[in-house]
């Protein structure tokens, strides 16, 4: 009986209905929406291996460190197998299509990375070609390309142009993998910087080291730096997960600012319950007497009302949950790769019903306390 009652008057006055629930499901969409960027901005985090520890030159990662510090890293205690990458940062036919680009020792990169899993045969193609490259699936989407394409790069930092042939693709083994890096050959950099800039070969951008224990990450981080201190090029090593994190805390601002932001939707989500059903008790007050004058207690008015703003709030956040999937995935479409990944996550579902179910209980409770003390008298005087 009540769960009928509710749904009728949900809907008594249709116009105010369908405008709260379009009101409720904006500000859910909007909600999912800045979660998903917030967990994008640290995919990279969260897809960290605790096993996995990064050094780079103390001062910035923007300066190298020698290749001759491979074998020292690898006689470090516990350390299991080093690699090494440099950031190219060249550009693909035009400033706006942005994705990282890396410079590998390939062999011992993909020992160290075995979430980025290559096709054996293409493997070998890359290996044997020095101009080779090995391309994430989902950057090879984006553009097109296929096993065989010739992809042209013009370089920034280092200058030129340069021309790869994608010899394979990989694929991520967990979801959270990044699929939009452009792997090379090392040593095809380091060829190209002997012939224009001599003093600069034999460095890396940092280098990766994979641990026997994930426990003894610390211990280890801090030995490696004490082993190159007063050293002509001093190093930072920390888990790959702080090392990833640096990056995000760059933007720290713009992700306090969408934290922030989120929680002010919810606060709108309340708002605009409790106008309507401030709105609605007001209306049905002398409703509301009758009830109470026929024998119904208090915590009948009180599970009609509340019943209604939560049937107000499901309904907005079901529809502001299935608007909020085509808009996340035309946001991923536009934004390439610029987030690895980009997918509404379970915990942002989860987050955004639980909010609006509790928003929707509370934005009822006191219209509901209002009418459940009702006195009786006052209540009639409005139907004359």
């Amino acid at each position: 009986m009540i769960i009928k009652l509710i749904a009728r008057n949900v809907f008594r006055h249709k116009l105010r209905a369908i405008l709260t629930i379009l009101g409720v499901a904006i500000a859910v969409s909007s909600f999912g929406f800045i979660r998903t960027v917030i967990t994008a901005w640290y995919i990279g985090v969260e897809a960290s291996s605790s096993n996995r520890i990064v050094t780079r030159n103390a001062i910035s990662i923007g300066f190298p460190l020698p290749l001759a510090y491979k074998n020292k890293l690898e006689s470090t205690p516990d350390v299991l197998e080093v690699t090494y990458a440099n950031w190219f940062g060249g550009i693909y036919k035009d400033p706006g299509n942005f994705f990282a680009q890396f410079a590998i020792d390939p062999v011992s990169y993909f020992n160290v990375y075995p979430e980025y899993e290559v096709r054996p045969e293409q493997m070998q193609a890359f290996l044997k070609d020095r101009s080779g490259a090995i391309v994430g699936q989902k950057l090879a989407e984006r553009y097109g390309w296929k096993v065989g394409d010739i992809v042209p790069l013009t370089g920034t930092i280092y200058e030129g142009d340069w021309d790869f042939t994608i010899r394979g693709l990989y694929k991520g083994a967990k979801k959270s993998a990044d699929e939009t890096i452009f792997f090379f050959h090392w040593k095809y950099l380091d060829e190209r910087v002997a012939e224009i800039f001599p003093d600069f070969t034999g460095n890396v951008g940092f280098y990766i080291a994979t641990i026997d224990n994930p426990d003894n990450a610390a211990l280890v981080c801090q030995g490696i730096d004490e082993r190159f201190k007063n050293s002509a090029n001093e190093t930072l090593t920390e888990t790959e997960s702080a090392f990833q994190l640096s990056f995000v805390t760059m933007s720290s601002a713009i992700i306090s600012s969408l934290e922030i932001v989120s929680f002010v939707i919810i606060a709108i989500i309340m708002l605009v319950l409790a106008n309507t059903m401030v709105m609605s008790a007001r209306e049905r007050t002398s409703e509301y007497a009758v009830i109470k004058t026929l024998g119904f207690q208090p915590g009948f008015i009180y599970a009609m009302i509340v019943g209604e703003s939560l049937l107000l709030s499901s309904l907005g956040a079901l529809l502001g949950l299935l608007i909020t999937f085509p808009i996340v995935n035309g946001f991923a479409d536009a934004v390439g790769s610029f987030f690895p990944s980009f997918d509404i996550s379970t915990m942002t579902l989860i987050a955004a019903v639980i909010a609006t179910l509790v928003v929707g209980a509370l934005s009822g409770i006191m219209p509901a306390i209002r009418a459940a003390h009702l006195n009786i008298i006052d209540g009639l005087r409005q139907l004359s």
